[in-house]
């Protein structure tokens, strides 16, 4: 890899080289609102080339950082959505259990709420009654 890199390095300034000796005649830039001096068109090339590399590998990174955080945000939601829809789904089942007859209302058919406000004694003549708790 580092050769690779070392080869594409050498193969940029040696087309640098060539530009800069093949266009050597000097050439005024014009900035708009300045002047610059005159300067070698081939230096000016390189410059012109260098200073578009950077500023669209800037703008690449800006634009890919807005597309990670878009794809960021739509994985978010999709995982929120999921969650909410497991959500709804536990209470549905917490819904249904709470509404569900206990045991004692499925085997003796009355709530417990009834059974614990009534008493059950034995009177003295053996026999069983219930009377109401105050």
């Amino acid at each position: 890899m580092r050769f690779l890199l070392f080869v594409l390095l050498f193969l940029s300034f040696a087309y640098s080289l060539g530009l800069v000796l093949a266009n050597n005649t000097e050439v005024g830039v014009n900035l708009l609102f300045s002047q610059a001096p005159t300067m070698n068109l081939g230096l000016l090339l390189i410059l012109c080339l260098i200073l578009g590399i950077i500023i669209g590998i800037l703008l690449s990174l800006l634009i890919f950082r807005v597309l990670q955080n878009k794809w960021e945000i739509s994985r978010l939601q999709k995982a929120n959505a999921n969650l909410q829809e497991q959500l709804n789904q536990a209470n549905v089942v917490i819904d249904r259990q709470a509404s569900a007859p206990t045991v004692d209302e499925a085997v003796y058919g009355r709530s417990i709420d009834m059974q614990d406000n009534t008493d059950t004694h034995i009177n003295e003549g053996g026999t069983l009654s219930k009377r109401k708790r105050d």
